[in-house]
């Protein structure tokens, strides 16, 4: 699977953003998908989760109730809504691709997008 995150950028405090994430070359729907996000200085960590045809999500507890992932099978794309940024979420955000039903661990997806930069200002 090929994964291209885009929509990322500066946006101030409060602000919202939506990251898209295509997915090409195997059939996406076989797929559990999920955002993970590095800043600087830290290790890469879980953000949110979709299982395999949607019906079951998962947040980190630092994103729930701002965020939202989403999943479009008709067009291979994975979707997240960012509302109410802060400061703290700023980093690259990362797309990825598991074989599993739906996963939180890196260690679990075996695709990754390029990544997208998402700055939150105070």
């Amino acid at each position: 699977v090929q994964l291209q995150a885009s929509g990322g950028g500066l946006v101030q405090a409060g602000g919202s953003l939506r990251l898209s994430c295509a997915a090409s070359g195997r059939t996406f729907s076989n797929y559990g998908m999920g955002w993970f996000r590095q800043a600087p200085g830290k290790e890469r960590e879980f953000v949110t989760a979709i299982s395999r045809g949607g019906l079951t999500t998962f947040y980190a507890n630092s994103v729930k109730g701002r965020f939202t992932i989403s999943r479009n099978d008709a067009t291979n794309t994975v979707y997240l809504q960012m509302n109410t940024l802060k400061p703290e979420d700023t980093a690259v955000y990362y797309c990825g691709a598991t074989p599993s039903l739906v996963a939180r661990s890196v260690t679990d997806y075996d695709y990754w997008g390029q990544g997208t930069q998402v700055t939150v200002s105070s």
